[in-house]
């Protein structure tokens, strides 16, 4: 079935996008690619839509989305089925997405309608009220290794602080992402939110056209270009971009959990996670069992078809994602890296979770994002020396450290240069907390009330007293 929003596409467009089954090579669905030569028009037609949405209070536009809870709740299954069938992901994980969008629907909205609240501020001369008012337009522009989530986390505080939003799922993961906006799209105002389909040359007439807001998530580089084009108009942007996330495993730590946390965090996904665990840094005295025991929970994992009963590791998204994942691990093993797990070749789009010991900051997946199942472990001997690999990158996304001397354990978190650091755990913060980036991971942020705050504008009306 296709989304009912593919009637944006203007009759006889003959360009079809269409989906393929990482997993098996078979067609999912197709969508008809938006000319860009209709984008102008579509930007135009949201323009004339947020007048009235952004017309309506914080609360207002909450209570028109409520409804859609429950409806995503109810198809959490289909889309789930639907978003494993798109990208690979484990349909455990793929359903377990949706869900978690859906439960946490209401809640996020009341989030955001408190983040946006007018705040007052006065002293002794002045009244201020700090308003957060709409931007205008936003372009979102998703990626596809979350295709639920990734959509849901930029629409949502979009349209509830009054903006009207053109969503542009990745061309990997039309359908799902199409599905989410059909669901919202059955109680919103006509207009409010228009999915755009196609790949980075609609991706880049959407940032290029007349659009107050681009919120962006994938790789470091489109997120330069789309800051250079953004720049001549000094359009507000907020970019979540690539990450390569160090693990810092210190000489007291609990190695049945660093271990057990390596493993998942790098292999989930099959590695496609911005905060993926790609890079280990292990006390040299505790190497070798650190090594070991990462070794065989990772060849206690099942790869295959993600639809398969038991199955932790599915397929990269596609065939030009695996030959990046493939010629890094070739690379680092003609360099000198040795291969603890993993490396074999599989068919298809499939790259079994793969360790690499004896790495160096002079090979690429070390240096560079590596978006896969591979894990690189490199020892230190000095608290200094694995603060100083963990920080030699461009990179600032996420970070772990692992040790039981709470405060020591605390002490190295709080010099890794990265936006979120997790102690004996991942880099997720508590209920509120933002998702934000350091150095070349992040261009503002989003999420919690900080991030909410950032898809509007703030109005500062002052009156004497």
């Amino acid at each position: 079935m296709l989304p009912s929003s593919a009637s944006n596409v203007p009759p006889g467009n003959p360009l079809q996008l269409t989906s393929f089954d990482p997993a098996t090579g078979e067609a999912v669905g197709s969508v008809p690619v938006t000319p860009v030569d209709a984008i102008p028009r579509l930007v135009h037609q949201s323009r004339e839509a947020q007048r009235g949405w952004g017309a309506l209070t914080h609360a207002e536009r909450a209570d028109v989305l409520r409804p859609a809870a429950a409806r995503l709740k109810a198809e959490a299954r289909r889309l789930g089925e639907l978003a494993s069938r798109e990208m690979g992901k484990p349909l455990p994980e793929a359903i377990g997405e949706a869900n978690y969008c859906a439960d946490g629907f209401a809640g996020e909205l009341d989030e955001i309608v408190a983040a946006l609240a007018d705040t007052v501020r006065e002293d002794a001369r002045v009244r201020s009220i700090l308003r957060y008012a709409p931007l205008g337009v936003c372009a979102a522009i998703a990626p596809w290794n979350f295709p639920i989530l990734m959509p849901h986390q930029s629409v949502l505080p979009a349209l509830v602080a009054g903006n009207a939003v053109l969503l542009k799922p990745s061309e990997e993961t039309t359908l799902v992402a199409c599905e989410y906006a059909k669901i919202l799209n059955e109680f919103l105002p006509t207009g409010v939110l228009t999915p755009v389909f196609g790949d980075g040359t609609q991706g880049r007439a959407l940032v290029l056209a007349d659009v107050d807001l681009i919120v962006f998530t994938g790789s470091r580089e489109t997120g330069k270009r789309i800051l250079a084009d953004a720049g001549p108009g000094l359009k507000r942007v907020i970019l979540e971009l690539g990450g390569k996330d160090p693990l810092v495993v210190l000489d007291d730590a609990d190695l049945d959990a660093a271990a057990a946390f390596a493993v998942r965090n790098s292999f989930r996904n099959a590695g496609q996670v911005c905060v993926s665990t790609e890079r280990i840094y292990v006390d040299a005295a505790i190497r070798e069992e650190f090594l070991r025991k990462m070794a065989e929970r990772t060849r206690a994992l099942k790869q295959g078809n993600p639809r398969d009963e038991g199955v932790n590791v599915g397929p990269m998204v596609s065939a030009r994602q695996k030959a990046k994942v493939v010629a890094q691990i070739d690379a680092a093993v003609a360099a000198g890296a040795t291969l603890i797990a993993g490396g074999e070749p599989r068919e298809g789009n499939f790259v079994a979770p793969t360790i690499l010991a004896d790495v160096t900051h002079a090979m690429d997946v070390m240096r560079e994002e590596t978006f896969g199942p591979v894990a690189c472990v490199q020892a230190f001997r000095t608290v200094d020396e694995a603060l100083r690999l963990a920080n030699d990158t461009p990179f600032g996304l996420g970070a772990a450290v692992f040790g039981r001397d709470l405060a020591r354990a605390e002490d190295v978190a709080a010099r890794i240069h990265a936006g979120m650091v997790g102690i004996n755990q991942g880099c997720g913060g508590a209920d509120g907390c933002p998702w934000v980036g350091a150095k070349e991971s992040g261009y503002g942020f989003h999420s919690g009330p900080e991030g909410h705050r950032q898809f509007a504008q703030v109005r500062v009306l002052s009156r004497a007293k």
